[in-house]
């Protein structure tokens, strides 16, 4: 099987720089591809990538600037493999990667794939922490805590293998984004597509991002949900509103101590506590421990109110999710 990896880029040539070191040793003893597709980017990373054309098959295209999806479907469009993988460009890839994903493919071939994420021990105390809110099966980790089930899961575009066949069935990614991930793997269902969850097939994912961001982030990823919905509610889970329930909660037992109630107040401290706790022994480190507290908080927070504002103007008040957030749809250009 010939594999491309597709790579999306905007302004990051450190982080490519980094991506292609990993991929340069690699095991996998096939030939494969990389495509690098430059998203509009003023800050390129040509020249990083012509130190490693000497290592690696690769090839660099610069497009006008459409969004990660967009620029995905046109890396898949300009590729020559017959299965396609994508990263995105603040990724560390394991040597062993490919010779997993090959593994696994020759022993129950699915059309469309995800793997987890990992910290590397020389991520940040920040980036550690917040890789433990988005991983662990205390929070909204999602698969990656293992909370879908892996053979009906939605493959994050950060490490995510699709076929050449299920690509041109789907038409690849939509123009929203977040939420460009599960809106794929849906209309991947629909299709007849089957998705599946390659538990061996880790990156080491940086998601260079401070505070500040990551709560954009999140929220963004809030507001995308309800969207989703709107289009797929046959697909809807309930999961899906725990953090607004968390976060109307924690106002409660809040507002709750006024009288004297504290009972509500003591499960949310529990449970705090046990974030501390649990981060802190899977990270050898006090402080990731109470920096992961701060930021599963930012989490819930973000993704919560999100959530809710989305909810409220697409679900409640019809809005059309283009209407509602025009920021978090792109324009698709007919690049390839």
């Amino acid at each position: 099987m010939y594999f491309s990896l597709i790579i999306p880029v905007y302004n990051r040539p450190d982080e490519v720089d980094e991506l292609l070191e990993s991929l340069s040793k690699l095991d996998y003893k096939e030939p494969f591809e990389v495509v690098i597709v430059e998203d509009g980017s003023s800050i390129r990373c040509e020249d990083v990538v012509r130190k490693y054309q000497n290592n690696l098959s690769i090839s660099y295209y610069y497009k006008e600037n459409s969004g990660p999806g967009d620029s995905r479907n046109y890396g898949m469009k300009v590729a020559k493999g017959d299965y396609f993988i994508i990263f995105d460009s603040d990724c560390i890839i394991p040597e062993e990667y490919l010779t997993e994903v090959d593994k696994a493919l020759k022993t129950d071939y699915v059309d469309c794939f995800g793997g987890p994420d990992k910290a590397l021990a020389s991520f940040s105390a920040i980036q550690k922490a917040i890789n433990f809110a988005m991983t662990s099966f205390l929070t909204t980790g999602g698969i990656r805590g293992g909370s879908e089930k892996i053979d009906k899961f939605q493959p994050r575009s950060f490490n995510m293998g699709i076929s050449r066949k299920a690509f041109e069935a789907s038409n690849g990614f939509g123009n929203i984004h977040p939420g460009e991930d599960p809106d794929l793997s849906i209309r991947l269902w629909k299709l007849g597509f089957e998705t599946r969850l390659f538990l061996n097939a880790y990156v080491y994912h940086k998601r260079r991002i401070d505070w500040d961001k990551f709560s954009v982030q999140v929220n963004k990823f809030g507001k995308a949900r309800p969207i989703l919905n709107s289009w797929y509610p046959q697909y809807n889970k309930l999961t899906y509103f725990f953090p607004s329930f968390f976060i109307i909660g924690l106002a409660l037992s809040v507002a709750l101590l006024v009288f004297t109630y504290d009972f509500l107040a003591k499960l949310y401290f529990v449970y705090f506590f046990m974030i501390f706790l649990v981060s802190s022994f899977q990270n050898k480190s006090l402080k990731i421990g109470y920096l992961s507290v701060t930021a599963v908080w930012k989490q819930f927070l973000g993704y919560g109110i999100g959530f809710m504002e989305s909810y409220y103007k697409v679900i409640i008040l019809k809005q059309k999710p283009e209407e509602a957030f025009p920021n978090m749809f792109f324009k698709v250009k007919n690049n390839a």
